[in-house]
């Protein structure tokens, strides 16, 4: 009886040690958010640092604009002036306030969708990239596979989803297709405009476009991305925030307290991840010389740097790429290598290893251009 009595009280203290120190009791300091969907995102790993039925289907209104932008953005081209589509214009919502013969360029249109919301500008993106506006949507989905999002499916390049029931993606989704936006530059100047001047029209004149997103004046540290409403999809948010090195995305579907809940995601999900310096498990590198004074010389790295999850450091796997030997002269900061820092399947970082001394060619080893060719190819072929 007693034994029996010992192993339960083992188990039992087993037991509170692993709910004590599991990644989900830090979940409970989370608020609570009003959204149908939501999620916070690691932009750094991908890592998911709250979520709240993030696997969802739900509309997602104008956040649509999201994947229309960014593959304007790709598609280039973008200061080159053209007539928008007549019929493109005439669409129902928000508007940026184009008319029919207006020019354009395509860095307007997105400036259009990403500040004011415009509908008009969507239909209008949709024909120039794509030629019309079935045409473009098909790209679009085409793009949402190609990412991986594999609960987003668009009917529009507006978000307008009134007349469908097809137009749908999740938290998680959404936060996938952010944080590859963000990785372009011209996608994350756009998105963080608080205003912007442009010159379009009939004849073109100058004139002001506000972003709906008021995140970019109250919420330290944000800097984007989209505001979305619909009747069907309530009020839709994806944002993404930058504090001490680290920056998350967040999102929310469905949420009547968007930009409450974002502010309160990001105050109790920043303290989650902290910019740490990454290991390849040694100090240095040996590397063999060939023709040269020495026959090794000692290689180092630049520290290497991610924000990630405080407990996921040792998740990181470093892979070095260090040839077999490098071939004299070789001076001291030379790059001859580097290490990969991968976190579950992402690239989170890079280092490059270089030589720590000088290695000058040994004598008699100076055969000149041929001499050297030679040298190398019976190396490369051995």
């Amino acid at each position: 009886m007693r034994k029996l009595l010992g192993k339960a009280l083992c188990v039992f203290a087993a037991l509170c040690t692993i709910f004590c120190t599991c990644p989900a009791a830090t979940a409970e300091n989370m608020p609570s958010v009003s959204a149908k969907g939501a999620i916070v995102m690691n932009a750094s790993t991908g890592e998911v640092l709250y979520s709240h039925f993030v696997e969802k289907r739900l509309p997602m209104a104008s956040t649509t604009k999201i994947m229309t932008t960014i593959l304007a953005i790709e598609h280039g081209d973008l200061d080159s002036r053209f007539t928008v589509d007549p019929v493109a214009v005439r669409v129902e919502g928000s508007s940026m306030g184009l008319k029919e013969n207006d020019k354009v360029t395509l860095r307007d249109l997105c400036y259009g969708m990403m500040l004011p919301s415009g509908n008009d500008a969507a239909n209008c993106t949709a024909v120039r990239v794509g030629g019309s506006v079935e045409n473009f949507v098909k790209l679009m989905n085409d793009k949402a596979k190609q990412l991986g999002l594999e609960n987003t499916h668009f009917v529009t390049p507006s978000g307008l989803d009134d007349y469908t029931e097809e137009h749908y993606s999740t938290a998680l989704d959404m936060a996938k297709l952010t944080r590859y936006a963000m990785k372009n530059n011209e996608f994350r100047k756009i998105c963080s405009a608080g205003s912007v001047k442009l010159s379009f029209g009939d004849p073109p004149y100058d004139r002001w476009l506000t972003n709906t997103n008021k995140l970019l004046k109250t919420c330290h540290g944000v800097i984007g991305v989209k505001t979305g409403f619909t009747d069907k999809a309530g009020r839709c948010l994806v944002s993404c925030c930058s504090r001490g090195g680290a920056e998350l995305i967040c999102v929310t579907l469905g949420d009547r307290n968007d930009w409450q809940d974002h502010s309160r995601l990001y105050d109790s999900c920043f303290p989650l991840v902290a910019r740490q310096e990454l290991s390849c498990g040694r100090k240095g590198f040996v590397l063999n010389v060939a023709g040269g004074e020495c026959d090794k010389i000692r290689c180092t790295f630049q520290p290497a740097y991610a924000c990630i999850s405080k407990d996921s450091s040792e998740s990181v796997k470093p892979v070095v790429h260090l040839p077999m030997f490098v071939y004299s002269p070789v001076k001291k900061g030379d790059a001859v290598g580097r290490v990969d820092f991968w976190y579950k399947g992402e690239l989170i970082a890079q280092s490059v290893i270089f030589a720590d001394e000088d290695c000058q060619v040994a004598q008699g080893q100076d055969k000149g251009f041929w001499g050297k060719m030679k040298q190398r190819l019976v190396s490369w072929f051995s």
